[in-house]
């Protein structure tokens, strides 16, 4: 795996580094500490690209669409100090999949970034909770993706919900979370099934957890297993 990291501050490259370690041995990294930096590094093999904003050459978020129109296949996120919702809903209207704010533990990083490579679309839940979810659900619905945020789009609760509704505005892996979950599986054995880490799961509970408007793994059971009673009615 080959990884571009892209920011102007040199510790920040480092713990990125060691914590994207993590996925697998033997990732190679590709750094850069500036725009031209960035341009000169990117390559068309790359498995992913994590890019801050604020760089020395940056002007805004053309750096951006530069990488986008030079190497449109390779994943990118924007690892960013920003925690701005605009901004965030900028970065992912150019086609990014993934802003995550430096505020976030690494561990957040990881997932999210766990889920892009799974073809997932990371977003904040600060964004989701700033902007409409349905403009945040057109943004980030892209050809061949999964998105975390399909799944909040379903809001008020599963009263006034059906199977076919559910099914439409969640992922078809985060409807295979669900069926699992209501087998009983827990988290391990749940990615276990589905072939995707213990971390990436937790999203996708999040994302069922939000769709159906409720607070843990029970009462998604539960109300999963409601709305089956109601179709078959």
């Amino acid at each position: 795996m080959k990884i571009l990291i892209a920011d102007d501050h040199r510790l920040v490259i480092e713990a990125v580094k060691a914590k994207l370690s993590e996925l697998e041995p033997g990732i190679e990294f590709v750094l850069a500490m500036s725009v031209d930096e960035l341009l000169a590094g990117a390559t068309d093999d790359l498995d992913l690209a994590l890019i801050d904003l604020n760089m020395p050459g940056a002007d805004g978020q053309a750096h951006i669409d530069e990488i986008r129109q030079r190497h449109p296949a390779v994943p990118v996120i924007v690892l960013s100090g920003y925690e701005d919702p605009a901004i965030m809903r900028s970065a992912l209207e150019r086609g990014v999949l993934g802003f995550i704010p430096k505020a976030y533990s690494p561990d957040v990083m990881l997932s999210a970034v766990r889920l892009v490579l799974a073809g997932g679309v990371y977003v904040p839940p600060m964004m989701l909770t700033a902007v409409p979810p349905g403009i945040v659900a057109g943004m980030a619905q892209q050809p061949g993706t999964e998105s975390l945020v399909r799944g909040g789009a379903a809001g008020g609760g599963s009263g006034g919900q059906t199977l076919e509704h559910l099914r439409s505005v969640l992922t078809e892996r985060q409807v295979e979370v669900l069926q699992l979950l209501s087998q009983g599986k827990p988290n391990k054995l749940i990615g276990r099934s589905l072939g995707i880490s213990e971390g990436t799961v937790k999203i996708h509970l999040a994302a069922i957890f939000r769709a159906l408007n409720v607070r843990n793994r029970t009462e998604a059971v539960v109300a999963a297993q409601a709305l089956t009673e109601a179709q078959q009615a």
